[in-house]
């Protein structure tokens, strides 16, 4: 489809990714993470694929907006009838003006996936939340990865007043393919709005990962992320929420890595009007060979007074070789405001694991025992319950204690 707006973005964009590549470690945001593999890769986007071997998703307790490959599948997929939701595709067809007034609004500091992104996006989500309304059940947002390639979507989702809702994004693949997840997602929430956001990123041991949530909140606003990286080889995960009058956010996280994976974990709260509450609270747990990253930035602006503001980074490493980078930061132009933030690195306490051996249990299952209910920890913090059984599940996987 030829859109004369969409048309001059996406062309600035490929200019801009002509010039740049992907993200180089030498910039400050990218100094713990070199992504240079993902460009010796020589991945194309994702071509659709007419025959798709999957079930259709089971409807219950949440809606489903299915991808394959980058592409919406409506045969896999189910949806309200009643709030508008659809793929980006049909929105440009049939909620042009509205997505003309929010696509790339959200985005301030654009780098080389963003701008590969939004040149070369395939499909994505549009939600429109109307004044008042509140979406029923979860929307379960599902994509699917068969291909070796590069798989580009793009989200714009919209809070109305008062509107309130619940979306969880999944990353999953059945194989084990080397490709490249390039999501982002651009949220505005608006005032007195409630949007909750979980993020669960499970993909294949070979793969690559960059996700982007670019959020907007208008006064009195609420907006919860919950970010579970556990799987690819190399994932990087970047959320940014800029904050009106009285705004609340809420970012938890938790990052397991093991064997050689890779995960970056970036978030800037920025609070740029008086009043606002954000808490923070992201957990790793590293073994092996692996290595973790945590860039926390908290930025009150200098009329932004009585912010209250809390960032808390905790992680375990399991082995002499796992390693952990963090870099929280307070960046304060206010003086009126209460501000703290906070890091600890250690490893499993031998006190504990004695103790439990004490009392008959062997050594192994000890340190899962204290390892899963390290990690739980970021689990109970989901409302949603079948997600919090199934994230359950898959920790009790991965520290069994029988």
């Amino acid at each position: 489809m030829s859109i004369s707006w969409l048309n001059d973005i996406r062309q600035q964009a490929q200019n801009q990714f002509e010039k740049t590549g992907f993200p180089a470690s030498n910039l400050e945001d990218w100094r713990y993470t070199n992504v240079s593999a993902i460009a010796k890769k020589e991945l194309s986007v994702a071509k659709f694929v007419e025959d798709v071997d999957f079930d259709a998703v089971e409807s219950g307790s949440a809606f489903h907006f299915v991808f394959v490959d980058g592409y919406f599948r409506e045969e896999l997929s189910n949806l309200p009838e009643k709030i508008t939701i659809c793929s980006i595709n049909d929105a440009l067809k049939n909620h042009t003006d509205l997505l003309q007034s929010k696509f790339n609004q959200a985005i301030q500091q654009p780098h080389g996936f963003i701008d590969f992104n939004t040149a070369n996006f395939t499909d994505g989500l549009f939600v429109h939340i109307p004044k008042n309304a509140i979406l029923e059940k979860p929307l379960q947002i599902i994509h699917i990865a068969t291909q070796e390639a590069i798989l580009p979507t793009r989200h714009v989702v919209i809070l109305d007043a008062n509107a309130k809702a619940e979306l969880i994004e999944m990353f999953v693949s059945p194989e084990k393919k080397a490709y490249l997840t390039n999501s982002v997602s651009e949220i505005f929430v608006g005032e007195n709005a409630d949007l909750t956001l979980y993020k669960v990123q499970q993909e294949g041991e070979n793969a690559y990962h960059f996700g982007g949530t670019y959020v907007q909140q208008a006064d009195n606003a609420r907006f919860t992320h919950h970010n579970f990286a556990l799987g690819s080889l190399l994932a990087r995960s970047d959320i940014v929420s800029d904050l009106a009058t009285a705004a609340e956010c809420e970012l938890n996280g938790l990052y397991l890595g093991s064997q050689n994976q890779h995960l970056d974990n970036l978030t800037r709260i920025n609070h740029l009007q008086p009043h606002g509450i954000s808490r923070e609270f992201y957990k790793g747990i590293l073994n092996d060979q692996a290595k973790g990253v945590f860039q926390g930035r908290i930025v009150v602006a200098e009329n932004a007074q009585k912010i209250d503001s809390q960032m808390n980074n905790r992680n375990l490493l399991l082995s002499n070789e796992a390693e952990i980078d963090t870099k929280p930061q307070l960046e304060i132009y206010a003086d009126d405001v209460k501000c703290a933030h906070g890091v600890t690195v250690g490893q499993l306490d031998e006190k504990s694991i004695f103790y439990l051996q004490s009392r008959g249990i062997d050594e192994e299952t000890a340190k899962h025992i204290l390892t899963f209910a390290f990690a739980n920890e970021m689990v109970d913090r989901v409302t949603f319950e079948p997600l919090k059984a199934q994230l359950s599940a898959l920790l009790a996987v991965r520290y069994p204690m029988d």
